[in-house]
Parts: structure tokens; sequence; C-alpha cells
């Protein structure tokens, strides 16, 4: 797995099926085979906390927000979802305040963390820590029209280093977190009506994307596709607005979740 960037966006890039894999490889191509075979919460969920336990955490929360109905989808204890919602706590949580600003993956919690935020939200932390949930990092993924969602894997040692955990974790974490976001919109969501016109990718914009997931470059892109690339970026900038993709990476996991580039 590499990071590169395409115009302002990060494309985190995993080359399915290379010899050798490392193991942190290994452990993203079995979530990602295991995903695509879940068709309902209770199999998504199984496949989320078999990663979140291959990564050495213990628990994983996906959160979405849209309008006022959030979904929650998470191996957390169901006493403090329970709670967090009847109290309302996602309009409090420190956390899920910083995923709605933020856009790339942070830590939380642990060693030498600072107090966070108001007397209420710190309450709100230990609180928390009394269920097992004391440090993490958590993904936020942007949607359209001001949608958000998070993607939460959590631990209850209070003697991690969350600056470390980002570092070991960053990019894997990231992409899962926007594979599972995409086949939750896939297998649960009711089909909506609302989806812009004109979301049919074209030929080149399959083209583009295609080469973009197997690890190509846009230099290398404009070479294999004869194109200059500028209009790399115009065709895979294209593709992410059609999609309703809030980056490259979001694109390429949701063109290969509709199975449009195979």
């Amino acid at each position: 797995m590499r990071c590169e960037i395409i115009g302002k966006h990060v494309l985190f890039v995993f080359k399915e099926g290379s010899v050798g894999m490392s193991p942190v490889e290994s452990i993203f191509q079995e979530f990602v085979d295991s995903i695509k075979t879940a068709s309902n919460e209770a199999e998504l969920e199984r496949v989320a906390t078999r990663l979140t336990q291959r990564l050495s955490f213990q628990r994983f929360a996906y959160l979405r927000l849209t309008g006022d109905t959030p979904m929650l989808i998470s191996s957390y204890p169901k006493s403090w979802t329970s709670r967090y919602f009847q109290l309302g706590y996602q309009q409090l949580d420190p956390v899920v305040r910083r995923a709605r600003v933020e856009h790339a993956l942070f830590g939380w919690g642990g060693v030498g963390s600072a107090p966070v935020g108001n007397r209420e939200q710190r309450r709100f932390f230990d609180e928390a820590a009394t269920f097992g949930i004391r440090s993490g990092i958590t993904a936020p993924i942007r949607g359209g029209f001001g949608r958000m969602a998070a993607f939460t894997l959590a631990t209850d040692d209070r003697d991690v280093h969350p600056e470390r955990l980002v570092a070991d974790w960053k990019d894997l974490v990231q992409l899962a977190g926007l594979y599972f976001h995409s086949h939750v919109a896939g297998r649960l969501d009711i089909p909506s009506t609302d989806k812009p016109a004109g979301s049919e990718l074209t030929q080149r914009e399959r083209q583009c994307l295609a080469w973009a997931a197997q690890g190509k470059t846009v230099a290398d892109i404009a070479v294999l596709v004869q194109i200059s690339p500028r209009t790399v970026v115009f065709h895979l900038e294209n593709a992410r607005r059609k999609l309703g993709a809030a980056s490259i990476a979001q694109c390429v996991a949701e063109a290969l979740r509709r199975g449009l580039l195979s």
C-alpha cells in the first residue's frame, strides 16, 4: 500500500494480487474480500470487527450523520451506544465534532493528551472510558450535501500514543473506512431518486480510474491513455463528482464497489 497525491486529493493505492504481500497488505486484502460478500448489517459488523482485532484494537464504530437520523454500526457495548443516542452525545462528542471539520485521519486519547473541550466534554470522555473506550483513531469521511461519517478503531489501553497509531495505520484505516462507507451505502440504503443526473461514467473516466486503482501515477496514466496529465486529472475529477465522492480515493472505492472498473 502507498499514498499518492492526485491534484489536491490523496489516493491510497493497494495493489491486489501482488506477490509477497506484507502483513498489512494481507490484512487489507482479507478485509476487501470479506466485505464484498457482506449483505447485511450483522455481516458488515463481523467484517469490521475482524479487521479491528487483526490490527490489535478492541472496538470499532462507523457513525454516519445524515440529517436528524444517525446510523451506527459498531462493536461498542450496547449499553454505551444506547446511552450515547438517548443523551444526544453525537452533538457533544469531541471526536465527532473534530471529524466534522477535519479531513485527515487523527488520533485521540492516550498518553500525553491534554484535556479536551469543556467540562461536559471531559466528563463524556471519562464516561466513555468506563465502557473501555479510552483512545483510538478516527477517519473522517465526507459525503455530498454536508453529509459526513466517521470510521473509528478504539482501544481500552490508556498508555498508547495516538500519533504512533496514526503513523502506523493511517493509509489502511483511511481506505478501509472508505470501503466500509461505500458498502454500507450499497447494501443498506434505500435507492435514492435524488442522485445527480449524468452520473454514468464515460469510457475515458473509467480508463483513468481503472489505472489509478492499479497504482498508476497521473504521468503513467497520461502515457497509457495517450492524453495529457492535465486531462487525466480532469477525467478523474469528473468521475469523482459523478459518483458523489469527496476524494479520488473514495471515488476509486465507490467505482470498485459498483463494479464499474471490472
